[in-house]
């Protein structure tokens, strides 16, 4: 068997570094081929002198030069830029392609692979956040196999045939599981003096602070809504959420004859990865197998819309004009990040997130192309940012 050649797109942060373990126990199986971080230097400096990749993509040409110091002698091309990222992400001989850049910015890499007809590993929830109908176009024109990452959307592909087309026929809802994150049972009332490390102080997983935080306001749920509307063509009013601590079910399908299929494991995105790596077969993940016998019961309750008010907004954009759900998720992004810069409060990203929909423009072209989404990335960065500072 010919190693299939991965780019890795992301590969410092949480899902980077656990696509690189899954990689490295099926290392006649798989090399890797591109590795790419936004800031930590260092971090993809000793990814590269442990996976010798041969192209290493950084932001701009200053941490390139930090890079190729810091990789002196070793036989890895170091690139910078965006159009880096695309061009690695498409290269004719990348396999798949992990996509697990956090943010918009990941958008344009995304499509790049897509229109290249890669195997798209999509961890990378704005791709379809923000391009929605434009990324599922590239798709399918340029014929790259799809598969998700995140825990719950990868738990509803496992329930599911592999042929596509009968999906429709199959699906009446689907339910996405939520663990609450660290404030399930906080009093609403008191979440103004909730602090960042308080916030990133996941319960069941461990990931970025960026994704702790969305996940502590639910707004994570939102995006995977909007996300899973796209990934398996439902109507907006077929994707549930229900709230399970102990992060044992991913997610479920309720068929039409009201059977429920639902896919179970450990809370570990090595699962998932491994998954979306090998499939359509199943390949060792690292992760510790299920105990039932150790196993606590598990629960299930409805959403607190107090303590949970930024979960509506997935349904009203997507029921809105054409690009809401992209001026949701820069708002979001602009808001989470003034939180952990101290300069609002936890309480205050719902205020920034709603008064950005509301106060944003939306063109009827919006979503037509890559720049126009990130015209109106932009403007709706822009008014997220003076409602910021009218906040602080």
């Amino acid at each position: 068997m010919t190693a299939q050649r991965i780019c890795v797109l992301g590969s410092t942060g949480s899902i980077g570094v656990n696509t690189l373990d899954v990689l490295a126990r099926h290392t006649g199986r798989y090399v890797v081929f591109a590795l790419s971080a936004q800031r930590r230097i260092d971090e993809l400096a000793q990814q590269c002198r442990t996976h010798r990749p041969r192209y290493a993509v950084v932001p701009d040409a200053s941490a390139a030069q930090r890079l190729r110091e810091r990789l002196a002698g070793l036989d890895v091309e170091v690139l910078d830029g965006e159009a880096a990222l695309a061009e690695v992400a498409a290269h004719p001989e990348v396999d798949a392609v992990m996509a697990a850049i956090v943010g918009a910015a990941g958008l344009a890499p995304c499509l790049a692979a897509a229109r290249a007809g890669k195997r798209l590993l999509l961890a990378n929830k704005e791709a379809l956040v923000v391009g929605g109908a434009l990324f599922m176009r590239a798709v399918r024109e340029g014929g790259a196999t799809l598969l998700p990452i995140d825990s719950e959307h990868s738990a509803i592909f496992q329930c599911l045939p592999e042929d596509r087309s009968a999906w429709a026929r199959r699906i009446d809802h689907i339910v996405l599981t939520a663990s609450g994150g660290p404030f399930r049972t906080r009093d609403p009332a008191s979440l103004r003096s909730v602090t960042p490390d308080e916030a990133c102080a996941h319960p069941n997983w461990v990931m970025g602070r960026k994704i702790s935080v969305d996940s502590a306001t639910m707004m994570n749920k939102a995006l995977e809504v909007i996300e899973a509307r796209w990934l398996f063509d439902l109507a907006p009013s077929q994707v549930r959420v229900v709230l399970h601590p102990q992060s044992i079910i991913h997610s479920m399908v309720v068929c039409r004859d009201h059977s429920v299929l639902a896919q179970l494991g450990t809370p570990d995105m090595r699962v998932p990865i491994a998954y979306g790596l090998a499939w359509p077969e199943r390949i060792e993940s690292g992760a510790e197998a299920l105990d039932f016998e150790r196993l606590s019961a598990l629960s299930f309750e409805s959403v607190d819309p107090v303590r949970y008010p930024g979960l509506s907004l997935a349904w009203s954009t997507l029921d809105g004009p054409p690009g809401s759900t992209a001026v949701l998720n820069a708002a979001n992004e602009v808001a989470v990040a003034a939180f952990l810069a101290g300069t609002i409060r936890f309480d205050q990203i719902h205020s920034v997130n709603a008064h950005t929909l509301d106060r944003t423009t939306i063109r009827s072209d919006a979503t037509d192309s890559l720049a126009s989404l990130l015209a109106l990335d932009a403007e709706a960065r822009a008014v997220a940012g003076q409602h910021v500072k009218a906040l602080a």
